[in-house]
């Protein structure tokens, strides 16, 4: 099963703009000046992974591509520091007191990418492709009942129990997305279109899919019959550069309009001192955690687990990684899914606790491995301080890169292919804490990957799931820490790097979906 490599509410926004230096109108005196074809140059760090199919798609990067082809009833708003509805798809909905039937009125005159109009029939049809694919975000129509249109615009779901998440699960970036019925029945194959759209698209966003070259590039064009504003850029190129070094050059010659993403902690600094360009760190639902795998060596008694923990120098770590764009988290959950009260995370850095049990240890079971996924700099180099942190408290740690591919491969399986700590930055589906401790928690979770759980994580989120009670889920969170599996190290900004001259930037991001922009409130200024 394909699963995404993610997961976030938001992180207050301290939104740095730095006012951009030289050029004159016509752009004669400087490489960075705005382009004239409408045409917007931004890039990928590594191929997205996974095919640009709302229904498979489950990681970050290609956001970019899935959240301005496709869209839902519901979004959540720009530019705000916190989760926010607003209509897209359905214009007006109605929610039950007991959470389990939704109704919802369509918008009118939308045309999907395949020329078809946008009717209550794909809400059904949608939601069944979604299911039959079967993948990583499945689980977010897998309590859907039925699916009852009353006319062309009005439609009721009604779930099989109640679900105070489902709201926030039609409106996230990895929600049920609207495919046209026709395109999927006229596609269908023998995968349900899943190979159709590898390269293609059913949706009715401001742009459409018109290249998917993997490892090599990616476009969006604009669609000429959306039925919302129009985007001032015509085409978006995104050539796929696995060089962080080569993709800064592209930036800072000015053939990239900005860089979305993964830029390493040295960048970082540089573009904060640079005053030729645009930084912003925007509020996210991202965390980087320690994961810690209770399948192997050491690590599976939970004493040693915890000790791990304690060992681990938090502010250490921020100060060297997250200066400017991140703060030490003070919960289990990502920021602001739950209210600062709830979910404390309460791990006294005493090194002295491990020291005395990697004293009584043979060889061999000090020897760890502190895994990263490979596109991520930022976690290379924490791995790197965390590494000298367990040496100085008797562990013999080495640090090694995993492909994102390999990563979501050691989801339910016995532990030993993985490493015995991982680093990793996450967010979640949605903002609804259930979310979180589902895909992280819970034994089946999507990022759950070394299968750490147990009977009172489990208890506490199917309690909080009818009613949303944030009681249960600090119950759920403060479990999650007992385990010793996980430890939130830092709550994580977006830090974007953007030309002068492309406007909107602010707006254009969304709390809930890191790495990525509605391109359609991008422009040039």
């Amino acid at each position: 099963m394909s699963r995404r490599l993610r997961f976030g509410a938001a992180l207050a926004a301290v939104v740095l703009t730095l006012s951009a230096c030289g050029g004159s109108d016509s752009g004669s005196s400087t490489p960075n000046a705005a382009p004239t074809d409408k045409v917007l140059h931004l890039s990928f760090l590594q191929d997205i992974g996974q095919p640009p199919d709302p229904d498979i798609y489950y990681a970050g990067q290609g956001l970019l591509l899935t959240t301005n082809t496709y869209e839902g009833l519901l979004q959540y708003k720009g530019g705000t520091e916190k989760p926010e509805f607003e209509p897209l798809l359905a214009t007006k909905w109605t929610v039950s007191p007991d959470n389990r039937v939704y109704t919802f009125t369509l918008r009118q005159g939308v045309k999907f990418h395949d020329g078809t109009p946008f009717t209550s029939a794909a809400v059904k049809a949608s939601f069944d492709r979604r299911a039959a694919v079967n993948q990583g975000p499945a689980y977010m129509v897998s309590d859907i009942e039925s699916v009852t249109t009353q006319g062309d615009y009005d439609v009721t779901v009604t779930l099989k129990a109640p679900n105070s998440a489902f709201l926030d699960y039609l409106a996230c970036p990895y929600g049920p997305r609207m495919l046209s019925p026709e395109g999927l029945q006229k596609n269908a194959g023998a995968d349900n279109a899943q190979g159709y759209l590898t390269n293609h698209d059913l949706g009715t966003g401001p742009y459409t899919l018109t290249a998917a070259e993997v490892g090599s590039k990616y476009e969006l064009t604009a669609f000429a019959d959306y039925w919302g504003a129009k985007p001032y850029f015509e085409k978006v190129e995104m050539p796929v550069i696995t060089d962080v070094s080569a993709q800064q050059l592209q930036f800072n010659n000015g053939q990239l309009a900005a860089i979305l993403h993964d830029l390493p902690s040295s960048a970082v600094q540089s573009y904060l001192d640079n005053k030729a360009f645009a930084n912003y760190s925007l509020p996210t639902m991202m965390s980087n955690f320690v994961y810690i795998n209770p399948k192997k060596g050491m690590m599976t008694d939970a004493k040693n687990r915890n000790a791990v923990m304690q060992a681990v120098d938090v502010d250490e770590l921020v100060k060297q990684t997250y200066f400017g764009r991140g703060k030490k988290a003070e919960q289990i959950y990502p920021p602001n899914v739950m209210e600062a009260q709830y979910a404390k995370q309460s791990v006294t850095h005493d090194p002295s606790v491990l020291s005395g049990i990697a004293a009584s240890l043979p060889a061999d079971q000090k020897a760890v491995t502190i895994g990263y996924d490979s596109s991520n700099p930022d976690n290379q180099l924490i791995s790197n301080l965390l590494q000298t942190q367990l040496a100085a408290a008797g562990l013999t740690a080495k640090v090694q890169a995993y492909p994102t591919s390999e990563i979501y491969g050691w989801i339910g399986g016995d532990g030993q292919a993985a490493p015995e700590i991982m680093t990793y930055l996450g967010w979640p589906d949605a903002p609804s804490p259930y979310t979180w401790g589902h895909i992280s928690w819970d034994a089946d979770g999507g990022l759950n990957f070394f299968g750490c759980s147990s009977p009172g994580i489990a208890d506490a989120l199917a309690k909080g799931l009818p009613t949303g009670a944030d009681a249960d889920f600090s119950t759920a969170g403060e479990e999650a820490v007992k385990t010793g599996c996980w430890l939130n190290v830092a709550d994580v900004n977006d830090f974007m790097v953007a030309q002068p001259w492309l406007k909107g930037v602010e707006a254009a991001h969304v709390v809930t979906n890191p790495n990525s922009l509605r391109l359609a409130a991008l422009s040039v200024g």
